[in-house]
């Protein structure tokens, strides 16, 4: 999977599971502040990654993770 349909499928899971507006949605956005992502939907998000993308993150990969570019980095990464 290419970086683009990476953050296409990324960017549709928020847009779909959180409500969240999709003009917040950039690969700068802050996960916490911008996107107002809270520890529960955080744990959403890494069964989606890992069940969509093979990549499993630890609560530690999460914490060093401040921005949507952070979350496709690490999936392109692996």
């Amino acid at each position: 999977m290419n970086k683009e349909q990476i953050e296409k499928t990324i960017n549709q899971f928020l847009i779909n599971e959180f409500e969240i507006d999709e003009s917040v949605i950039f690969s700068s956005a802050l996960i916490k502040d911008d996107l107002r992502i809270d520890s529960l939907e955080a744990v959403d998000l890494a069964v989606f990654i890992n069940d969509t993308f093979g990549v499993k993150l630890r609560a530690e990969d999460f914490k060093q993770m401040r921005t949507l570019q952070d979350i496709y980095d690490k999936i392109l990464s692996i």
